[in-house]
């Protein structure tokens, strides 16, 4: 049987996390410590051991809501996508998945529990008491040549691509110590949530956060798009780490979209992270509009389980009384303009 023990962080253990080959950026002590920043969160880290045995490690952070203890490896709102374990190849995931549920129930003491985890499925999922929604990812191989990846995509947003180029977008990598991109992405960003009357999920201190603790170690690319006047229409920021890149995300103004900036600045993206040895960009969600860059759906099934009735009601209310503080926030907003 396998079992999950609570472990410090310590040089040695961070060694072994990054020979799994299942590894992901947001298991990193990098990523985690922007996590704990900003969402005054506790990481956890635990080895799976199968006897004398570690053949894994788990990931996740501990935070209070209600006066209650919560894992969340993630939970919604961390802008953190897949957590969970590494694994030995021959470690199934669903046996990990069960040895989680003592430890954080008993050990951690938490009243609910929340994980994606990129290698698990819909069966690993089931009489486990669990409850899951469907989150696919979109993803683009990055092994193909230039050309094939360029063919793969929509014929519009090819176009796009070219004409964003021939009107003279420019696109810019930002120095990780340029104080003005955060500023920039996000003013844009805000724009972006206007469209939709709301307002963004997080504060501009999340973007600042996230560069601040990824760019020492060189795992984050901050791209402008410039017009031919050299005005900042579009940004992006995207984290990667070995073998993927991830979207994490994309702001343009609303009056400068006919130049087709957003496709340029992802094209230049893959290229980047191509050349790099990066085989696969992951757009961080199934939204439909990614489709024309050529991209593959992966089902992430989002589950989470709680130790009551009562736990779930509070997380789900929750949720919707977040959703409805920012329409109210985003009604005030429109009327002080």
């Amino acid at each position: 049987m396998l079992r999950l023990r609570r472990v410090a962080p310590t040089a040695e253990l961070w060694a072994d996390r990054a020979t799994y080959d299942d590894r992901l950026i947001f298991h990193t002590e990098q990523w985690l410590r922007f996590v704990a920043e900003t969402q005054r969160a506790e990481p956890v880290l635990a080895t799976v051991t199968d006897g004398p045995r570690t053949v894994g490690h788990f990931t996740g952070l501990v935070t209070k809501r209600y006066g209650l203890r919560i894992l969340g490896s993630p939970m919604a709102g961390w802008t953190t996508s897949y957590v969970g374990f590494n694994l030995d190849p021959a470690v199934p995931r669903r046996a990990a998945l069960e040895a989680l549920m003592p430890f954080a129930f008993g050990e951690l003491g938490c009243a609910h529990l929340e994980i994606r985890d990129r290698g698990l499925t819909e069966p690993d999922l089931e009489g486990l008491g669990l409850r899951w929604a469907a989150a696919p990812t979109a993803v683009i191989d990055l092994s193909p040549p230039e050309d094939t990846l360029f063919a793969a995509m929509a014929s519009a947003c090819r176009r796009n691509i070219r004409k964003a180029a021939k009107s003279g977008v420019v696109i810019e990598e930002a120095q990780p110590d340029d104080e003005a991109f955060a500023d920039d992405f996000y003013n844009q960003l805000r724009d972006v949530f206007a469209k939709q009357n709301l307002v963004p999920t997080y504060s501009i201190e999340r973007v600042r956060a996230l560069i601040r603790n990824l760019a020492p170690a060189g795992q984050i690319l901050l791209l402008r798009a410039r017009d031919p006047e050299g005005r900042c229409i579009a940004t992006a920021v995207l984290p990667w780490y070995h073998r993927t890149m991830y979207f994490w995300g994309g702001a343009s103004w609303r009056e400068d979209q006919h130049l087709r900036p957003n496709e340029a600045l992802i094209w230049h993206a893959l290229r980047w992270a191509r050349e790099r040895g990066v085989t696969e960009f992951d757009f961080v969600g199934g939204n439909s509009y990614k489709a024309k860059y050529g991209t593959t759906e992966v089902p992430v099934p989002w589950a989470r389980r709680s130790r009551s009735p009562l736990v779930a009601g509070l997380r789900d209310a929750a949720k919707e009384g977040f959703a409805l503080k920012q329409r109210a926030v985003a009604r005030l907003t429109r009327v002080s303009h």
